[in-house]
């Protein structure tokens, strides 16, 4: 499959996200997982510890018990050739292009990872919205998440709360992170909604950057790996001074 449908598409308008099956072959998920079981075993820098951010629930310190249980190898993009091969893999490129309807920019400040959960370490995240900390001209970005293996409700699968990027949420719906308060009873209803995602190897999710998301521990007894990249239109630009315009970016038309 080198394009999505018009049902694919307008399901994505509408939902937030979409899951494109069996998109890369178990081969090429084997190579990615070595390349990356590589760089964890030695922690290859840059990456992000348990410790980093902040959670609840999360180890206190880096010296905390599980405090340097990698979580993030940052800088996917700069790793190895394979993680760019997919980065910039032309099919993908090519229905990344029909749902912003104009050429596609990979941006390195964000994302461009690889996202790793340990069953004891792994820390849970709440419903969040990736834009709270991105900074764009619009907020029109997709995340393309790949599935290294199996990812569900046992492992810390992802859970979407489907539409929810067309959401207006009230500045008091949020805490000092900007995850939805699990305290309000208008916000119960709204995560009573989400949805957990079943991925097997080799699928691929697309996901909004308004589009509200979760994930919970992993109980598998087996480390999760994911591929993480973000992508924006070529013209919606990151605004200057930000984050989103430090570390660079790749054409990708």
């Amino acid at each position: 499959m080198t394009r999505l449908s018009s049902g694919q598409i307008v399901r994505f308008r509408e939902d937030g996200y979409l899951v494109l099956r069996q998109r890369v072959t178990p081969a090429d998920c084997a190579a990615l997982r070595a390349v990356v079981g590589d760089d964890l075993q030695i922690a290859a820098e840059p990456v992000e510890y348990e410790a980093d951010v902040g959670y609840a629930g999360a180890p206190a310190t880096r010296d905390a018990p599980g405090g340097r249980t990698v979580r993030r190898l940052r800088g996917a993009w700069q790793r190895h050739r394979l993680l760019q091969q997919w980065a910039a893999d032309p099919a993908l490129m090519a229905m990344l292009g029909q749902l912003f309807d104009q050429p596609v920019v990979l941006n390195l400040a964000h994302h461009n990872c690889v996202m790793t959960k340990h069953p004891d370490w792994g820390t849970a995240t709440g419903w969040h919205r990736d834009i709270r900390y991105w900074s764009f001209t619009d907020a029109n970005l997709i995340t393309v998440w790949l599935a290294l293996g199996r990812e569900d409700a046992g492992n810390g699968g992802l859970q979407v709360l489907p539409g929810s990027h067309r959401w207006q949420i009230a500045p008091d719906q949020l805490d000092a992170l900007d995850f939805l308060r699990p305290d309000l009873a208008r916000n119960e209803a709204l995560m009573a909604q989400g949805v957990t995602l079943s991925l097997a190897e080799g699928d691929v999710l697309l996901f909004h950057s308004s589009l509200f998301h979760a994930a919970g521990t992993n109980s598998s007894g087996e480390r999760k790996f994911s591929v993480a990249f973000a992508y924006r239109g070529a013209d919606n630009l990151p605004l200057a001074g930000s984050r989103s315009a430090a570390a660079g970016e790749v054409a990708l038309d």
